[in-house]
């Protein structure tokens, strides 16, 4: 018997203020006709008056209860919050359909352990331009937003599995480079995991 198609699991990555939310939302509008693509929804320990992406709100609570139910297929924990992906998604993947989801780079060794065949997008933008953005979203604090950008200036190791895509301009440009990023991904046979390329 054939094994079952297993889809690419393409986890994008990148500094608060770099446009992820924006980037994938407009490659899921763009992509909507296309039964390949299915773009994850993430449960947060956030209101969902506080802006920001569509997402599953949960109180600390309820979040730490479905954690324990294995509901997530990665969790994890950042800026106080919260986050996870829906464990859900892996019949999708078992379906051959690429799952698209923004997650912190933390979880990223866990995934190619245990969730191949993965791929990353690395979304980066220069300081300036996270600054901007950053105070533009009214969320933080001056402190809050230096401390982002100092995080913001680590990059991934390169490797085999990784794509960068820099947006440092118009919306519709970065949209247009993640569709034909995704695009080749699924263009491609699925790969096995990547180890990280030696400086």
């Amino acid at each position: 018997m054939a094994a079952s198609p297993t889809g690419t699991l393409v986890l994008v990555v990148g500094p608060s203020g770099v446009g992820k939310d924006s980037i994938i939302a407009g490659a899921a509008s763009r992509l909507r006709a296309d039964p390949s693509f299915v773009f994850a929804r993430r449960s947060i320990t956030r209101p969902l008056a506080a802006g920001g992406e569509a997402h599953v709100a949960l109180s600390s609570a309820a979040f730490a209860a479905a954690r324990a139910r294995g509901a997530f297929l990665l969790h994890w924990q950042a800026h106080g919050l919260d986050y996870g992906i829906p464990a859900a998604l892996a019949a999708e993947r078992s379906a051959g359909r690429i799952v698209v989801a923004n997650v912190s780079r933390t979880v990223i060794d866990a995934a190619r352990a245990f969730l191949p065949p993965v791929r990353i997008v690395q979304i980066l933008a220069p300081r300036e331009v996270l600054a901007t953005r950053l105070a533009s979203r009214g969320r933080e604090s001056a402190a809050d937003i230096g401390r982002r950008l100092e995080r913001a200036a680590a990059e991934l190791e390169p490797a085999a599995d990784v794509t960068t895509l820099v947006n440092d301009g118009a919306l519709e440009h970065a949209v247009a480079q993640f569709v034909a990023i995704l695009r080749g991904i699924a263009s491609q046979p699925a790969a096995s995991p990547a180890v990280p390329a030696r400086r």
